[in-house]
């Protein structure tokens, strides 16, 4: 028994959710829980992530084991080595030491492996001055992948945006459209119970059987509304399914039982500084990313043009007992080198210096194009915000005048002072103009959502304005 009463409360629950008013918040959750789009930006942002630590691994240590055996010949000697190196990023450091020990003879040409009995340490530093010194392809690996995870973000906010905007439009024309049928069934309903009093009417004398033919003619007309209104609905709800979604990803499309009965609009927008919106917009954002990326790929390029200068620094001591390489190897060295290497011609450099600034001044005006057409938009978006307001509050005074018209006329109707062709008029009129009102509403609502998109307020476009 006690397995019948959960099963029928799971049934009660599993209706009530399927029949339970669709809000804007499940649309919300439901794109940010299990949109595609937006998980693909997501996983992208983690694959800059990892490229980002693979970048840092320009920079990790790395220790080297090397040992050399004479296995015949007149010659003994063998040596065995280790040697760690470590990049630094500053003065495209490097930095490393080592250890190695020899045993038995080595012919005086390889006198340099001769240690003392209780082998070799040293330390030493690499510093470029000239190429290299202040950009390497290390370093600008590392700062690559960092754009990259900068673009990877403002990817998944860009997404975001645009599909919690579609979405919640996609929502409010579901919404819409349920209302424009509820208005035209509404008058069907009128018409159907006015057939019973009519056919009741004619039956007693008290009408001629033509008023029967006209709300007959009046209720195919209504009819056929109402049956454009459930196509419209139907393919607002399948629009709509493709953001509203289960645990699993699948599509959801709504009923129409689950049409909300009272809905608030999305709240009204403070309507921003125009300045501030433009400079912060993330396709903006992404054009900056684009220039630093190609002013690094032109850092680069000036690096090689430039002499490599390069100063090295050894310090090195032997320990224990002196070896067979004798005495000299006993003491402490200290040596500094300096390298310059020279490069001629360099017109692969100059040529990629070139490039780099062309690109530089091409994005330039893409970037001034691109900010006046965000501005252009984001004043299109207040103006129709504005009308928008306007509209909704024109047609909610038309519909309530409207309202009052189609009650007046019924009651001339039945004191016998109207004509059923004038009632069907206003009740028509009536009808329209709560379409109109809805209509209004959606566009208001559309507006304000596109206006929180292009003004990239996330979060109060996820929060259902």
């Amino acid at each position: 028994m006690r397995y019948v009463v959960l099963a029928l409360i799971f049934l009660v629950g599993l209706a009530h959710a399927q029949t339970a008013p669709l809000l804007p918040e499940t649309v919300i959750q439901s794109v940010e829980r299990h949109y595609p789009a937006l998980l693909a930006a997501e996983a992208e942002q983690r694959v800059a992530a990892g490229e980002r630590l693979s970048a840092e691994g320009a920079f990790d240590t790395v220790i080297e084991s090397r040992l050399r055996g004479r296995l015949a010949g007149f010659y003994s000697g063998d040596i065995a080595s280790v040697e760690a190196t470590k990049p630094l990023a500053p003065l495209g450091a490097e930095v490393y030491g080592g250890y190695r020990l020899s045993q038995g003879d080595f012919p005086i040409y390889e006198d340099e492996y001769f240690t003392n009995q209780g082998g070799e340490a040293k330390v030493g530093v690499l510093f470029s001055l000239l190429r290299n010194r202040t950009i390497d392809s290390r370093r600008a690996g590392i700062l690559e992948a960092e754009l990259g995870l900068s673009e990877a973000a403002l990817d998944v906010l860009i997404a975001r945006l645009e599909v919690q905007e579609r979405a919640q439009i996609a929502y409010w024309q579901w919404v819409t459209a349920g209302r424009e049928r509820q208005a035209y069934a509404g008058l069907l309903a009128l018409a159907e119970r006015r057939d019973v009093a009519l056919r009741r009417e004619v039956s007693s004398g008290a009408r001629a059987a033509i008023f029967l033919t006209e709300n007959a003619q009046n209720l195919t007309r209504r009819r056929d509304r109402v049956r454009r209104a459930d196509l419209a609905l139907a393919l607002a709800a399948n629009d709509l399914a493709l953001y509203l979604r289960d645990e699993n990803g699948e599509p959801i499309v709504p009923s129409p039982e689950q049409q909300p009965l009272n809905l608030d609009l999305p709240s009204p927008v403070s309507l921003a500084e125009l300045a501030s919106i433009v400079d912060g917009q993330p396709e903006l954002r992404l054009l900056k990313i684009a220039r630093q990326r190609l002013e690094l790929k032109r850092d680069l390029a000036r690096n090689d043009l430039l002499p490599n200068l390069d100063l090295k620094v050894e310090a090195g001591d032997d320990f224990g007992a002196i070896g067979p390489g004798g005495i000299s190897r006993d003491d402490a060295e200290v040596i500094a080198g300096v390298t310059l290497k020279v490069p001629f011609g360099r017109r692969d450099a100059r040529g990629r210096v070139r490039s780099a600034n062309a690109r530089l001044d091409a994005l330039e005006q893409r970037q001034r194009l691109l900010s006046d057409r965000i501005a252009q938009e984001i004043r299109k978006l207040t103006v129709s915000i504005e009308t928008a307001e306007e509209l909704l509050k024109l047609a909610t005074l038309e519909a309530q005048q409207a309202a009052e018209l189609e009650e007046a006329e019924r009651r001339r109707f039945r004191n016998g002072a109207s004509d059923f062709f004038l009632v069907n008029i206003r009740e028509q009129t009536a009808a329209n103009a709560r379409v109109r009102v809805a209509e209004a509403e959606l566009a208001l609502a559309a507006a304000r959502i596109s206006y929180l998109a292009a003004t990239f307020d996330i979060e109060r476009l996820t929060s259902g304005g």
